[in-house]
């Protein structure tokens, strides 16, 4: 299988430097193993998304130097694809509608945040809506998949594995299933304030439909790429390589966000400098 390999922003905000070295390593990796690199563009929260964002997203990249394949891939685009899949996970009754807010959460626990159980996408949920079905559903509420139903679905989920290529960790990585049910617990697929799939859906998904081989990230993610191991294995979907790499961060060792604008490649483009520079100070 030819190597292929993907970026995928979000058009919230400008790039920044952080963007420019995920992008770049992509470009990079891909230009290594003569293959393909591809743009995609994670506007499935279209209450924050905006086209000037996603018009200064290719500005960006191009000035960087990087190009890629059009038609460009849009989330909003493959709604009937995500909705086919909460389909099928209805059908083997691993999904069930949830009704609470980040507050109910906190008060089923009884405990602060700073003592709650933590996983990958943050406090974990402690099962309130468990006993819902989806036949329950109302327009607007979150769809979570039960974690444990899912593992005892598949039965030993430690045959299901991933390579990650580094360089935060090498080698063939496995589920685990005490991991998975107590250390991540019953995640969102999909969220009632921005449509029918949460992140975790819909990036396997586009994976798969991109003929994605390995997917190149910041190492914040390297934790989720259990929950997306285990959705491939629930839709029958290809198994992909995982590179995480570094976070850029600020000169107070946090990692950059979109609000932080001083960071914004557009700001260093205004200002005159060039790819070059840009380059050296991400380290590339």
């Amino acid at each position: 299988m030819r190597y292929a390999t993907r970026f995928a922003p979000s058009p919230t905000g400008p790039l920044h430097l952080g963007h420019a070295f995920s992008a770049l390593t992509a470009a990079r990796r891909a230009e290594a193993h003569g293959g393909t690199f591809l743009l995609r563009i994670e506007d499935g929260d279209i209450s924050r998304c905006r086209p000037e964002w996603e018009a200064l997203i290719y500005a960006d990249l191009r000035w960087l130097g990087l190009s890629w394949p059009e038609p460009v891939l849009h989330v909003t685009a493959r709604e009937a694809i995500y909705a086919s899949a909460l389909s099928r996970l209805d059908e083997l009754g691993l999904i069930y509608p949830c009704s609470c807010t980040r507050r109910d959460v906190m008060n089923a626990l009884s405990a602060p945040q700073e003592g709650a159980p933590m996983g990958p996408d943050g406090v974990i949920y402690p099962g309130t809506c468990r006993v819902r079905s989806m036949a329950t559903f109302v327009e607007g509420e979150a769809i979570r998949l039960n974690m444990a139903k899912a593992v005892a679905y598949l039965g030993d989920v430690s045959k299901f594995s991933w390579e990650e290529t580094g360089p935060f960790e090498t080698g063939t990585q496995r589920l685990d299933a005490a991991r998975l049910v107590e250390g991540v617990g019953d995640i969102v697929l999909a969220r009632k304030d921005i449509g029918t799939a949460a992140y975790h859906l819909s990036v396997v998904l586009d994976d798969a439909a991109q003929g994605i081989t390995e997917a190149v990230r910041g190492v914040d993610l390297m934790e989720a790429t259990q929950i997306h191991r285990l959705l491939q294995a629930l839709l029958d979907l290809p198994e992909i390589a995982y590179h995480h790499h570094d976070l850029i961060r600020d000169e107070n060792d946090k990692r950059l966000a979109k609000r932080t604008d001083a960071k914004a490649i557009r700001k260093f483009r205004e200002e005159g400098y060039s790819p070059e520079d840009v380059r050296k100070m991400i380290g590339l």
